[in-house]
């Protein structure tokens, strides 16, 4: 299984507009944060996990020529909104492209993306097949994929785990029952937003506490904030085995 961690920034990105401290400033690229996602490519086929306004671009920089399918965490902007970009895939693979999602997100996905599934059908709209899903293992081709339920404040939302690799992100709290689908992972991915609380993401200590209870063989932080500081500085701060994830880091299980 080999791993891309496509973006890995808060809702707004790193740099901010507008923005002028001195993470927002850093000429160090990993320091630039696109939308949080990930690419996975195993079995053979390419699984995206959310498909945030940087979808696009994501895709040109690491040269995605096909994709299976793309897994939903939740509805927000941050992780849908670049759903429209698949007319290239739908024109390249000429089939939909698989999208899975709970009801919430489906319903989400057919308000914004109204047009899609209108009786009319404008000539070269996205062609998409969503899947509902809910809290239990789904099977994409021979791939098992297990949904983890996490809240992002009060909205449940959902992880995935693939193999020996899980990917949480816009989490501040998992139930007992669904951190134990999470052990004996060789990787773990988690949010970690910033070090100071946050009212619907794990910070910085949250993070490494959850981390140190599940004990999986190493861990990235995703969704970093400019307000977690200079990746350098903060990298040189953490446990053994924990490390501040950055937009084009490639893993290998």
């Amino acid at each position: 299984m080999n791993i891309t961690l496509l973006g890995t920034g808060t809702s707004q990105g790193v740099p901010l507009i507008a923005c002028n401290c001195a993470v927002c400033r850093s000429e160090d690229p990993r320091d630039k944060r696109l939308r949080s996602s990930v690419l996975i490519e195993t079995a053979g086929k390419n699984i995206v996990i959310d498909a945030g306004p940087d979808f696009r671009q994501q895709m040109l920089t690491y040269q995605v020529e096909q994709l299976r399918a793309i897994l939903i965490t939740h509805e927000h902007v941050d992780h849908i909104f670049g759903l429209d970009d698949i007319r290239s895939y739908n024109w390249v693979q000429k089939q939909p492209m698989e999208i899975f999602g709970e009801k919430r997100v489906e319903i989400a996905i057919k308000r914004i993306f109204n047009y899609v599934f209108d009786k009319f059908q404008y000539p070269g709209i996205p062609q998409m097949n969503l899947t509902r899903i809910d809290n239990a293992p789904f099977l994409i081709d021979e791939i098992n994929v297990i949904p983890i339920r996490g809240f992002h404040h009060k909205l449940p939302v959902y992880g995935f785990r693939i193999g020996d690799f899980a990917y949480l992100t816009d989490m501040n709290f998992v139930e007992p029952v669904e951190k134990e689908k999470l052990k004996g992972l060789k990787v773990l991915v988690v949010n970690a937003l910033r070090k100071e609380e946050h009212i619907s993401h794990y910070n910085l200590e949250q993070a490494v506490e959850l981390i140190d209870e599940l004990e999986p063989g190493e861990a990235y932080l995703t969704h970093l904030s400019h307000q977690m500081g200079l990746h350098k500085e903060v990298s040189a701060e953490l446990p053994s085995g924990i490390y501040l994830a950055y937009d084009g880091l490639k893993l290998t299980i």
